[in-house]
């Protein structure tokens, strides 16, 4: 249990406050918020028939929670089943790879966002819809790459979720796209057959629905009425002055100005027996529209598509502003009084039939909600944008053990995309964005995971099997060896072309002490190692290529272990100075301080990066923030630091060590010191440092995760001073 605790506190933390919303919106509005989609699912709970706007997806879950209790239960469902989404959320973050704090900061939208507490309050088909995604994302992702048994039952599933929500189809392509690439599955026959019952599962529930439908209303389609959404779309920006349209057509020409056109009027047009007006005998005016859509399109083709982009760019937004012509916002907001959308006679009949009693409001209850909601109680569209950015961005990183973050990412992030962009090709309402609480916070979720995780595993501790491997080797053969008190340690990867110089311009002595070289050959294949010995190093093989974190960790404790008092980092490939050794030692050898640092910001600087440049720039900034402590330079390779220092500081990072190794130290209270020194272009070989947006992140995941076990978890550390410089 203690552990169950430690490692899931944030979301049983977060899970309270969240309780307490629902608990106060189930409250605030008795039995239940009733939308006008909410009569038409009630008026056709016990008929289930196919001829109407709705599909009976949602009243096959109304249906069975109506015979138990009133809409106050359903309500009260619909919130835990809110509730248990973000733990669905935060589960599958984990299961696919997310470290717990990631997973709960997915699961916040769902949690808090005002607009869905208040669907979860409505007699809608929203929370179901969302539900179903989820069920979605497990059933392809929670168990490793799906067969075609589970294929199948997605596509089922997905079925289902069409009759729930009909914009769910819009998930077709890329539930389908998923189900071919899976594992690498679509260069091979096995992907596509995959794909193909996928396909099959959909068909089996949407074929028959559809043939019933028809048997109906005497057309083929999955909703009874049209819902003609290509008229609505095409009615809204129509320039009828300028369009060349036969007499029949005219009459669907609207005649409200173009920048007062709400699409949603002209979409449900069909409802309205009196619309367009007068039409020629034997008329079909569904086709009529049909045709006056097309026509539209042949000559707006560019008005009809910045629309449909405005809109889609409207649900990234950072804050809920209404254009005229949306879908009014207060719809979806919480309000002080009973919404009114019927009258107020049957809102009393349906609440009266299913719970005993008249609709009513806790006033004050409601105006804290709206509060709550209008005070910025709810996830910006830029937040939810941010998340699918992260979730494509891991088609950049192909390296294992993230394939199965990858492919969650990938698919959240795109599955997101495609419903909002549906969504806004057909209109644009601040509802559609729902689902995406769901969807795009598990693609930022599993895309930081991706993008974050290390390409090598963290080291195990010092010494794990190669570094005693490379001791024992080391010291058969210098068995009695004594390294001078001042040690230069040398990490080295195929550094052949550039070691012998940095080599020859190393000082014999400095501050008067003599000073040794150790170079640690981290799995080189080249002659790095045979040109160190050649220059009097002591040379440390390593027989795996493991990462500069992990040979640099075997450098400071084989030295340390030898009687090296001061320790000295530099590259083998002449980026830094030499020359500028006896300064950077010298304070650490005066006792001033503990560990020493040059800065290519406060000294001299060569680049050929702009990225690099930058990074440097903003990385410091970070590291300032987390240790409290001015600080322009983290990733400077030239450091001086006493040998037990060095050898005091968990290093379990196989690259980006340089962080690693200065919040350590800073963590424990150490004296640190940055000095102006230079910092030349390599003379030989490829840096092995990247320049992309993954090294970034990585780098940033090194940097907070050494700040949090070295400042938060290990509290009562003493912390010492602010960083000097000179």
């Amino acid at each position: 249990m203690t552990s169950f605790l430690r490692r899931h506190w944030l979301l049983l933390i977060l899970l309270v406050p969240a309780i307490v919303l629902r608990v106060l919106t189930w409250l605030a509005y008795r039995p239940a918020l009733l939308f006008i989609d909410s009569f038409r699912y009630i008026d056709n709970l016990h008929e289930l028939r196919a001829d109407q706007l709705d599909p009976i997806g949602y009243d096959l879950v109304l249906r069975p929670l109506l015979s138990v209790g009133g809409l106050a239960w359903v309500a009260a469902v619909q919130h835990v089943g809110g509730l248990l989404i973000a733990v669905g959320v935060y589960a599958l973050v984990l299961r696919l790879g997310g470290r717990p704090w990631v997973g709960a900061l997915a699961a916040t939208p769902v949690l808090f966002d005002a607009y869905q507490l208040q669907i979860e309050q409505n007699i809608m088909s929203e929370v179901t819809f969302e539900a179903v995604l989820l069920g979605l994302l497990w059933l392809l992702l929670g168990r490793g790459t799906p067969g075609r048994r589970r294929a199948g039952l997605a596509g089922l599933l997905l079925g289902f979720a069409v009759l729930t929500r009909l914009i769910g189809i819009s998930l077709a392509l890329p539930l389908l796209g998923y189900l071919v690439v899976a594992g690498g599955a679509w260069r091979r026959w096995a992907g596509w057959r995959r794909a193909g019952v996928g396909l099959l599962g959909l068909l089996v529930v949407l074929v028959p629905y559809a043939a019933r439908v028809h048997s109906e209303t005497g057309k083929w389609g999955l909703t009874g009425p049209s819902g003609n959404m290509l008229y609505g779309r095409a009615a809204a920006v129509a320039d009828c002055a300028n369009l060349h349209l036969e007499p029949a057509l005219q009459a669907f020409c609207p005649a409200e100005p173009r920048e007062t056109r709400l699409v949603d009027n002209y979409t449900h047009a069909d409802l309205d027996p009196n619309w367009p007006g007068p039409l020629p005998p034997g008329a079909d005016k569904n086709a009529l529209a049909h045709e006056f859509a097309i026509e539209v399109l042949k000559a707006q083709p560019g008005d009809v598509a910045e629309a449909v982009l405005n809109d889609f760019a409207k649900s990234f937004a950072w804050t809920r502003e209404q254009d005229p012509t949306d879908v009014p916002l207060d719809r979806w907001q919480f309000q002080p009084a009973y919404p009114q959308w019927a009258d107020q006679s049957l809102i009393d009949l349906v609440t009266g039939q299913n719970d005993g009693v008249v609709a009513s409001v806790d006033r004050p209850l409601a105006e804290f909600l709206r509060g709550y909601q209008l005070g910025g109680g709810y996830v910006p569209g830029a937040v939810l944008g941010i998340g699918a950015l992260l979730g494509l961005l891991t088609v950049v990183r192909r390296k294992k053990p993230v394939d199965r973050a990858r492919a969650g990412a990938l698919l959240a992030a795109s599955s997101g995309l495609v419903l909002l962009f549906a969504s806004a090709v057909f209109q644009f309402s601040w509802r559609y964005q729902i689902p995406a609480l769901v969807l795009l916070p598990v693609a930022g979720a599993l895309g930081f995971t991706t993008l974050t995780s290390a390409s090598r595993k963290r080291l195990a501790a010092f010494p794990d099997d190669v570094d005693t491997g490379a001791l024992d080797d080391f010291r058969g053969r210098h068995p009695d060896v004594k390294l001078a008190p001042l040690t230069v340690v040398i990490a080295a990867y195929n550094e052949a072309g550039g070691i012998g110089e940095v080599l020859e311009k190393m000082p014999d002595k400095c501050l008067g002490m003599p000073v040794d070289v150790l170079v640690v050959v981290d799995g080189g294949t080249d002659g790095t190692a045979a040109i160190a010995r050649a220059h009097g190093a002591y040379v440390c093989v390593a027989p795996h290529n493991r990462g500069q974190g992990a040979a640099l960790r075997l450098g400071y404790h084989l030295a340390a272990g030898a009687g090296a008092e001061y320790l000295v980092t530099t590259d083998a490939d002449g980026q830094y100075d030499n020359s500028e050794l006896e300064a950077l030692v010298g304070p650490v050898v005066d006792g001033t301080a503990d560990f020493v640092t040059g800065s290519r910001r406060l000294g001299h600087e060569e680049a050929d990066s702009r990225v690099r440049w930058l990074g440097v720039r903003v990385f410091a900034v970070l590291a300032s923030v987390l240790t409290g402590r001015r600080i322009t330079d983290t990733s400077f390779g030239f450091r001086a630091m006493r040998a037990e220092l060095a050898c005091s500081v968990p290093l379990n990072e196989p690259q980006y060590q340089s962080s690693e190794l200065l919040l350590g130290v800073t963590a424990r209270g150490a004296r640190v010191r940055e000095l102006p020194m230079s910092m030349r272009l390599r003379k030989a070989g490829k840096s092995k440092k990247g320049g992309s947006l993954v090294y970034g992140a990585n780098y940033a995941r090194v940097m907070t995760g050494t700040w949090w076990r070295g400042y938060v978890l290990r509290r009562g550390r003493t912390r010492a001073g602010r960083a000097g410089r000179t």
